[in-house]
């Protein structure tokens, strides 16, 4: 199968599903494209880049007023051309997602738990932390303790400040002293990992033909880079965003998730460079073309450069 075929493929799927998430797309493109090279972009653009994947341009501006009116982005008009940005909580919040989505897996663990204790929050704030925590990775283990054993704490302290439950959330630091067996048991029922390895089972199935495909012949045009590109971050951080993030000794045996990792890294070298070419020649900004991506784009999934965009290519 050759890349381009393959790259069809994944588009006719993802436009053959029941509900077109036209709004999900789209934050996706922000994230992994927009964010890094300014978070400014104009509507005419995006409309063009979103018709690639079957998304009509009526679709693409209900999406952004949608994404506009929850806060995600803000919008200016310079003579006919509308342009969007993205909030300072857009921003914070894509910036908390990258880490995740971009981060490599962690192997090494202490042996520590970080808790949450909800008991003194008000019902509508224990929710919210249930909620805004559990993007993070935290799990339930009782119906007033969250739990991670590698939280990332800035992230945390974020959330807890937009949450404004600095006051009455309780975070401590504790460590298993007895009955690791059963604190693994306890781990695997708090998260739902079957359920994830499942779902990373089947990024796998989809994204391997591509792979095979740039193995073969690493040459990729700058728009097929972007489709791929864009459906690859958007199918692997659905799966990963409710992912935990668990240390390995705490994981499966053969989770799937660390073969999922790999081949979203190796794919993602091997197309970043030619989709920001077409970056570069098909969006356009309130000052002109998009900026150069940001030193942090660069530290994507361990670090971006051409010479390993072609060792991915290659396998």
């Amino acid at each position: 199968m050759k890349i381009d075929t393959a790259c069809r493929k994944l588009i006719e799927d993802f436009s053959a599903r029941p509900t077109l998430r036209a709004g999900s797309l789209i934050t996706t493109v922000f994230g992994d494209c927009i964010a890094p090279r300014g978070g400014n972009i104009w509507l005419g653009s995006l409309i063009e880049a979103m018709a690639e994947f079957g998304i009509g341009e009526r679709l693409v501006r209900t999406s952004v007023f949608r994404l506009a009116r929850d806060g995600w982005l803000q919008s200016e008009q310079i003579g006919r051309r509308s342009f969007y940005s993205l909030t300072g909580q857009g921003r914070e919040r894509f910036d908390q997602a990258t880490h995740r989505i971009y981060a490599q897996p962690q192997i090494e663990w202490d042996g520590r738990w970080t808790l949450l204790l909800l008991s003194a929050l008000a019902t509508g704030d224990k929710e919210k932390v249930r909620k805004e925590c559990g993007w993070l990775g935290f799990g339930a283990l009782s119906a007033n303790v969250l739990a991670h054993p590698s939280p990332d704490l800035a992230d945390l302290d974020i959330t807890v400040r937009r949450l404004q439950v600095g006051d009455t959330l309780v975070v401590l630091s504790g460590q298993t002293v007895r009955n690791e067996a059963g604190m693994r048991r306890l781990t695997h029922e708090s998260w739902n990992l079957a359920d994830l390895d499942a779902r990373y089972s089947d990024f796998i199935r989809q994204f391997r033909p591509a792979m095979q495909a740039l193995s073969r012949n690493p040459q990729v045009h700058g728009k097929t880079a972007f489709l791929l590109r864009t459906l690859l971050i958007q199918e692997y951080r659905k799966v990963l965003l409710r992912d935990p993030l668990l240390p390995a000794e705490l994981l499966p045996t053969n989770w799937q998730g660390s073969a999922a990792y790999q081949l979203c890294r190796n794919l993602y070298l091997a197309v970043f460079a030619a989709a920001d070419d077409y970056l570069d020649q098909s969006m356009q900004t309130a000052d002109g073309p998009l900026p150069p991506p940001s030193p942090l784009f660069m530290r994507r999934f361990g670090g971006l450069s051409p010479e390993m965009s072609r060792r991915a290519s290659n396998g």
